[in-house]
């Protein structure tokens, strides 16, 4: 089982009206960040969700189901209510409130079950093998991957010549995405620069419904595989207490991992995705460690410095930079995906 780039753009086709194209904001010569926390239900997961569920045909009765740390599961129960079908979402007793309240806003029915994300992501497979509700895995399904990955097309067409492009970690379904949207897997993607639409400047933050004409590419105006043609960097920052992809990628293999610390609720998954684990390892992606006090200083930074609301998951590769983690060199053009922003901003200065 695979995913490619041409899975990634059939994504974009598919899902086109149905989720934001994000801004990306150039907030110093060289160093933009992609707002997918202004996304619809507040991360990356809606593209995801939106591919999954329309690449299925005719829905079972039961609807969907998921198990989510809060992201996924509010991603999934946006694209239900959007789509008219019924959602039930399986969230461990760790996820935050906000996400919690979230769910039940958009009609999601809501079991809360387990310690971590894993053990909520049992029991949401026993419930679909019960009901035969369609699963929303939240990172290992080539349809779930196949959407988030049009976040890596956006960037390549709205950061032309990126270098590098800096991703937060927890199962591996943006990373694998993305990788593979910006063409980093050097597969017929074209590369960032060869695309000619610039990035926002701070003061045109506007946001627009992704069309499928922006993110058409042909594969024969990009090249065969092969042909030499390279993407652009990608570097994985995970927490130091949930460090999934590093292991993986010490041990060649995914492993378990324990899961702990301020972004455990988005970044929880206790093993890397088997399908992200191909796809960093085939990419030679490289994943940095970042401490909890340094997710939280980029959180806050993020709002004190450039007024943008992140969770501490949506903070975490930002925190990369600031914690010299991964340092740029001289004249690198970097790119930095802020992933989500389902928060109580009553937090933001608090921690």
């Amino acid at each position: 089982m695979t995913v490619t780039y041409e899975d990634v753009t059939g994504a974009a086709r598919r899902i086109a009206g149905h989720v934001l194209r994000t801004p990306v904001l150039e907030v110093s010569p060289g160093l933009f960040f992609k707002l997918e926390q202004l996304q619809h239900s507040g991360s990356f997961k809606v593209r995801g969700a939106f591919n999954r569920i329309l690449s299925a045909g005719e829905l079972p009765p039961a609807g969907v189901i998921a198990a989510s740390g809060g992201n996924h599961g509010l991603a999934v129960a946006h694209a239900a209510r959007a789509l008219g079908v019924r959602a039930e979402i399986f969230v461990p007793e760790v996820t935050n409130p906000v996400k919690v309240a979230g769910l039940r806003t958009l009609g999601a029915e809501i079991r809360q079950t387990g310690a971590i994300y894993a053990e909520a992501a049992e029991a949401a497979a026993k419930r679909a093998a019960e009901t035969g509700a369609l699963a929303v895995h939240a990172y290992d399904q080539p349809e779930v991957i196949a959407g988030q990955g049009t976040v890596g097309l956006e960037l390549a067409e709205q950061v032309p010549g990126v270098d590098t492009i800096v991703v937060a970690v927890g199962g591996g379904g943006l990373i694998a995405g993305v990788t593979l949207g910006a063409g980093a897997l050097n597969a017929g993607a074209p590369t960032a620069g060869a695309m000619n639409t610039g990035a926002l400047t701070a003061g045109s933050l506007t946001t627009g419904s992704l069309t499928a004409g922006a993110l058409d590419v042909a594969s024969s105006d990009a090249g065969a595989p092969g042909d030499g043609t390279a993407g652009p960097r990608i570097v994985a920052v995970e927490p130091e207490l949930i460090p999934t992809l590093h292991e993986a990628l010490r041990a060649g293999k995914p492993v378990q991992v324990p899961v702990s610390g301020v972004a455990a609720d988005a970044l929880g998954a206790s093993r890397i995705g088997d399908l992200a684990f191909g796809v960093c390892s085939r990419a030679g992606v490289r994943s940095v460690l970042v401490p909890d006090e340094a997710i939280v200083a980029a959180r806050r930074t993020l709002w004190e410095r450039h007024r943008v609301v992140a969770e501490p998951a949506g903070a975490t590769a930002y925190a990369a930079l600031l914690s010299g983690a991964y340092t740029p060199a001289p004249g690198e053009r970097v790119a930095v995906v802020v992933c989500g922003s389902n928060t109580d901003p009553a937090t933001l200065t608090a921690e």
